[in-house]
């Protein structure tokens, strides 16, 4: 995703801006950041974001030509804080770079806890998601994994980071999850016997489950590659 060109000169939103000072993109984008980590990423609107850098909806558009696009850019500032090392990534196997990527992505997305939304409605192809996915292929294909299941599989580790990614910003916080282990504790032993028995693990902690199932679907595409 790029930024769109600027208005042709004697456009109306041309006129409507002369004389306001031009925002720089790195402020614009870092102002929409901060608007959905506070708000939310339903909260992220061109005349919002505009009443917060206190300037006007042409501003925006002489980078956005839409909000889809100004999402395209926020998307691909968050994906540029996923902290990789190149020569670490080089001396793992092919299934320990997955774990470190899809972690390092997780762990990205849960300093911006309300982002994770915004991923959905379309496809991220900018430079810092283009170099992600290809970081990713490049370490499938290198492993032995074929271009038919490389792509299945990062496709597959992407959605599973995102789905859990998404769960963050409703994750409850110490004192719910203790009132909710209490809740499994006082159960019937009549009645659910079962949940009873487990009740010392429950509730799991979304960074565990995220751990657990990210080792079942790496467990399992080793599988596939070794048939």
């Amino acid at each position: 995703m790029t930024s769109s060109s600027l208005p042709a000169a004697g456009t109306e939103s041309t006129r409507r801006s002369r004389g306001r000072p031009a925002v720089p993109l790195d402020r614009i984008l870092a102002t929409a950041l901060q608007l959905v980590d506070e708000e939310g990423a339903e909260a992220l609107s061109m005349r919002t974001l505009a009443q917060r850098l206190e300037s006007g909806t042409a501003t925006l558009y002489r980078h956005f030509t839409n909000r889809a696009v100004l999402i395209g850019h926020v998307v691909d500032r968050v994906l540029g804080e996923v902290e990789l090392d190149s020569g670490a990534l080089a001396e793992m196997s092919w299934d320990q770079a997955c774990r470190a990527l899809s972690q390092a992505m997780f762990d990205t997305l849960g300093k911006h806890r309300k982002v994770a939304p915004l991923l959905i409605e379309e496809t991220p192809i900018g430079p810092n998601a283009m170099m992600l996915r290809e970081r990713c292929l490049a370490v499938l294909l290198a492993g032995g994994l074929s271009p038919s299941l490389a792509a299945r599989a990062y496709a597959t580790l992407a959605r599973y980071v995102l789905g859990f990614a998404i769960q963050l910003a409703g994750s409850g916080n110490g004192a719910e999850q203790k009132q909710v282990s209490e809740h499994f504790h006082n159960l019937s032993s009549a009645e659910y016997p079962a949940t009873l028995a487990v009740a010392d693990s429950l509730p799991v902690p979304l960074e565990d489950e995220f751990a657990f199932g990210l080792e079942l679907i790496i467990n399992g595409l080793s599988q596939l590659h070794t048939r």
